[in-house]
């Protein structure tokens, strides 16, 4: 099956969503947080033709800022969750600050646990202050380092 795999993968005509998705599960590793508890990453970023990542906290007064009219444009979007994915990357200091703070959000988060998982996503996508949107493709791949104010052309 391994092989069948590998050679449809190849055929050009044959979109193959296991590398796709493995490229997410490097990213954010095997668990996303949904409204809806821990789910995994292939599942929940399978099939998107944009990933958002949101570098964000509850202590930075412009997060505070801009964290609403986000959430508010991809709860009005047709595209969230089945085109476009915005996954909150917290850099809060404390799992309660994170608790709070993603509770009025609309879109997905990687658990407050995964704090290598964060660094390594921070240091990746050369993110120096916050709050950051990073723009992926749908196979992971970096398109804009910060379209902050710009979410809307996605959504």
């Amino acid at each position: 099956l391994k092989a069948q795999s590998a050679s449809l993968c190849a055929s050009s005509s044959f979109r193959c969503a296991v590398p796709v998705t493995m490229a997410f599960v490097e990213l954010f590793g095997e668990k996303i947080l949904t409204k809806d508890g821990e789910k995994d990453t292939k599942e929940v970023l399978a099939g998107k033709t944009h990933v958002m990542i949101y570098f964000s906290a509850h202590w930075c007064p412009p997060c505070r800022g801009y964290t609403p009219a986000l959430s508010e444009a991809y709860g009005k979007s047709s595209k969230a969750g089945s085109e476009v994915a915005v996954i909150f990357v917290s850099s809060d200091r404390d799992q309660a600050s994170f608790d709070e703070y993603w509770g009025s959000m609309s879109f997905w988060a990687l658990p407050y646990s995964a704090r290598e998982q964060k660094d390594k996503l921070s240091e990746k996508f050369g993110v120096r202050g916050i709050p950051t949107l990073v723009l992926l493709d749908g196979e992971g791949n970096l398109k804009e380092g910060n379209i902050r104010g710009k979410h809307d052309e996605y959504l």
